[in-house]
């Protein structure tokens, strides 16, 4: 397995800092979701131009809908035929329109 790329003091450091922006810009977009500000279809329309909301992983957007858990989300992607490590821009279309579709009837 190669070595990490050697980084200078000052890379590293604005590595940290860019990762724990990106961290805390989808914690923000996952409570939005959660307290009903945004929809899970916008979302996922996002995604394919938006890089940092297009990482982020299917089943942490769906635990942050109300009324889906760890349980039901997990349930809901094995219905769909969805990966667990599978991210938003991963997604295909028909996959979509079913999360959209499913989540709706929650």
């Amino acid at each position: 397995m190669p070595l990490p790329p050697s980084l200078t003091p000052e890379q590293r450091a604005a590595a940290l800092e860019k990762a724990a922006q990106a961290r805390k810009a989808r914690a923000e977009l996952k409570e939005k979701l959660k307290m009903g500000q945004i929809t899970l279809s916008s979302l996922l329309e996002k995604a394919s131009t938006d890089e940092l909301v297009g990482k982020m992983k299917v089943i942490s957007v769906l635990e942050s809908l109300p009324g889906i858990g760890k349980v039901k989300a997990r349930k809901l992607m094995d219905e769909i035929g969805v990966a667990e490590t599978r991210r938003l821009q991963g997604l295909g279309s028909n996959q979509k329109e079913r999360l959209i579709q499913e989540t709706s009837k929650s």
